[in-house]
């Protein structure tokens, strides 16, 4: 209202009939823009995609390649989180505030989990110039203290740029029983798996509504639609039926399927002729060393994993195909990438449970061959082996979270059909993630507001690519590209590379990591170390590495959560903001979400305070998913408690009584007799009438999900009751008490760190 104050044209006098009056231009798109689509991925390598040379069939992606440009030098962050914050801001990742995967603010200007205001989102950008904005999918861009539902909610999407948002806030979510927001609110899905739900055609559903009412309303204002689905991360879940097409297509094992794919690529000209399978590294273990079981079961990963890429490319078709219905698509910009490269967390025989190794700090036994039809579905949190990983990076070496370029080298695809006439082609031009804002900004013919709500801005750090279009050989505008992600280092200087693998250095000191040396330029695969034989030019890198990290504010690098080091462990070496001590909570029924109830430390009690009546039955409280979590509840007449423990181990226990009938206090009593053990006893109004002995790695670790009062927090955390979904309780529960044996320390909010990174 103030501005429209200050700017008010028209005139005021005594009447009404005497006055002009005087409205204000809304704000307009410039003529003919583009509607602009982001499509990304989650931990795809960067030969997972059909038409970079994979297996998979990826139809709807590989037309989208067919219409517009394929990139094959272009790069990203080695996390998701980092890679986001620059995608959507147009900088480098430290300079925002986003050095390492969203969790706690770590007290300094690169690793605060949030963007800093002074670089505004794209959304924001073309929000306040005409556009209308929509985000779907994974956010992953606040710190983890804020998810709650009462925030605060200044760095959630509706505060960040996006008219609509549906998705969530996390590194992961369970494909069938997701953790959602819609706006600012925690939401159910819209219905069961049993009722054919799954998130990636929930998110395809609403960009299609979204559009839809868009255009239905407005139909010369152009969007912006940030798709971003939670496939292909962990965990590996899809319809049967697409895990099914693939089954014998991956029996001749990761190492055969490399040498394919390096031959597709040479075939589609994707890579140089010269380029080589860059070598096994420290992770990988050759097909031929399992058995003929341990590859059957493998082989269902993989299986697992391309269904899910083939499911997910159908939803693109189903968005791809609206557009062109409704005659939108040729006028939109779409823009598809990978957040970085594939993840090597599924360990060497991958995991029914990707929790599984981070909670215990021990790679997941192999599973049994009856247990792989789980694989995949609703019934387990798959995600597989770190060697198929290699494979979904070929032609390079490494994986997320590293440098290398398995780490930060990813499927670009920019379509664009009023623009780009070259179509299929391939560009090989050098680019970075914080090129596509300029990019875009550049094509929509806007510049990047000098203010956004009243925060003056910051300048971009990327270059528009829009010359790579009409210039397949005109040399990169990009000369400069630092890399760090949890001090593994790198940097990219007009064709040569450097780049050090700080989680295999034994100290802390990181002046002694060993640095490589490549020229790509030669080298497409870095298969060729020339450290020894290049000492200048690499000591020029390095001394450029300082440089840029002083330039961007890298400084200071926290240690890798990978360190190859016995006795290593990084909980004890991370600080957190402080936060306050609380030793007792209350949890009402009308809790939306946000609170986790999970890795509960020392001992505790848990209260639920309840009416009951004979014949009453329920959930009087629950933690986690059908994949990991705990629960209070009745039936039968009787209180029972169960532990899930990530699907590898329950505990149960129900009361030794028939409940009494009337308003009763019902507890699970925990007394630790060590770090990841003691006795869980039930009570009824004080009185103890069961017991069971508790021992995991860590204690009452649960697989997300949330936290709910008198219902399952979306589906059953026990083993025998898929039946049941939430399993409301029929009576009334007026609040559940959690009073705690002591405070939260930087220990416990170091776990939550670590699990983050693992779910990243």
């Amino acid at each position: 209202m103030a501005d429209y104050h200050k700017a008010y044209k028209g005139t005021i006098k005594t009447s009404y009939l005497d006055s002009t009056p005087w409205w204000p231009e809304p704000a307009k798109a410039p003529e003919g823009a583009p509607n602009v689509l982001y499509i990304v991925i989650d931990d795809m390598g960067f030969a997972d995609v059909g038409c970079y040379g994979s297996r998979i069939e990826t139809p709807n992606i590989d037309a989208l390649a067919d219409d517009g440009l394929r990139y094959n030098n272009f790069h990203v962050n080695a996390m998701c989180s980092p890679t986001r914050a620059s995608l959507l801001s147009g900088c480098n990742h430290h300079t925002v505030g986003m050095g390492h995967i969203c969790g706690d603010d770590m007290g300094f200007p690169g690793y605060r989990a949030m963007v800093d205001k002074k670089y505004g989102l794209i959304g924001e950008a073309l929000g306040e110039n005409g556009y209308m904005t929509f985000g779907l999918g994974k956010w992953h861009l606040i710190p983890v203290r804020e998810a709650s539902g009462t925030g605060p909610f200044n760095n959630w999407p509706l505060q960040c740029g996006f008219s609509r948002y549906y998705g969530f806030l996390g590194a992961c979510t369970n494909q069938f029983y997701p953790e959602l927001i819609c706006g600012n609110e925690y939401v159910n899905q819209p219905k069961q798996p049993s009722e054919g739900y799954h998130l990636s055609e929930d998110l395809a559903d609403r960009a299609v509504t979204y559009i839809g009412d868009l255009k239905s309303n407005e139909p010369n204002k152009p969007f912006f639609c940030y798709l971003s689905f939670g496939a292909l991360h962990a965990p590996h879940q899809t319809p049967t039926d697409y895990i099914d097409r693939y089954k014998g297509v991956f029996d001749d094992g990761w190492d055969a399927y490399r040498a394919e794919i390096l031959e597709k690529q040479k075939k589609l000209g994707l890579v140089p002729e010269n380029t080589e399978l860059s070598g096994d590294d420290r992770f990988v273990k050759r097909w031929d060393a399992f058995s003929d079981v341990e590859k059957r079961i493998f082989a269902r990963y993989m299986e697992s994993y391309a269904g899910f890429l083939t499911h997910t490319d159908a939803q693109i078709g189903r968005v791809l195909d609206y557009l062109k219905k409704i005659g939108q698509y040729d006028n939109t910009l779409i823009v598809f990438l990978a957040d970085n490269g594939a993840s090597a967390e599924g360990t060497p025989y991958g995991s029914k449970n990707t929790v599984y190794h981070y909670a215990t700090e021990q790679f997941p036994p192999i599973i049994s061959e009856d247990e792989t039809a789980a694989i995949g579905t609703v019934n387990a949190a798959s995600h597989y082996p770190q060697n198929w990983a290699h494979a979904s990076n070929t032609p390079f070496k490494m994986y997320k979270s590293w440098n290398h370029n398995g780490g930060v080298k990813v499927p670009l695809i920019i379509t664009y059909p009023e623009r780009i006439r070259d179509k299929g082609a391939i560009r090989s031009q050098y680019h970075h993630v914080i090129d596509i804002y300029t990019t875009v900004m550049e094509l929509v013919g806007l510049n990047s507001p000098d203010v956004i709500k009243g925060v003056v801005q910051e300048p971009k750090h990327g270059v528009s690519m829009t010359y790579s279009f009409e210039q397949p050989n005109e040399g990169t505008r990009r000369h400069v590209q630092y890399y760090e992600m949890a001090g593994n280092r790198g940097i990219w200087a007009d064709g040569w590379k450097a780049v050090a693998d700080h989680s295999v250095n034994p100290e802390f000191d990181f002046s002694n990591d060993v640095w490589e040396l490549y020229n790509t330029s030669e080298d497409f695969s870095e298969c060729h170390d020339l450290a020894e034989r290049y000492p200048e030019k690499l000591r020029e890198l390095i001394d450029l590495w300082w440089l840029e990290a002083g330039k961007y504010g890298v400084l200071p690098m926290i240690e890798s959560h990978l360190k190859n080091r016995p006795g290593f462990n990084s909980k004890h070496i991370y600080k957190f903001a402080p936060t306050p001590q609380i030793t007792r909570r209350t949890v009402y029924p009308e809790l939306m979400g946000g609170f986790s109830g999970r890795t509960i430390p020392g001992s505790f009690t848990i209260t639920a305070y309840a009416v009951y009546k004979k014949g009453d039955e329920g959930a009087l409280f629950g933690a986690g998913d059908n994949m990991g979590g705990y629960a209070l509840y009745i039936q039968d007449n009787r209180l029972h408690f169960h532990y899930n423990w990530l699907g590898y181990e329950s505990f149960s226990v129900q009361s030794d009584v028939e409940l009494p009938e009337g308003e009763l206090t019902l507890a699970l009593d925990f007394i630790a007799s060590g770090p990841d053990e003691g006795t869980g006893r039930l009570l009824i109004n004080g009185n103890q009438c069961g017991a069971v002995a508790i021992k995991s790695t860590p204690l009452f670790m649960t697989n997300g999900g949330g936290f709910a009062v008198g219902k399952f927090p979306r589906v059953s955390v026990t083993g025998d009751m898929k039946d049941k979904n939430r399993y409301e309780y029929t009576n009334t529960v007026d609040r559940v008490e959690f009073d705690f044996e002591r405070p939260v320390t930087n220990e416990d909010k170091a776990l939550e760190l670590e699990r983050l990174i693992e779910n990243d």
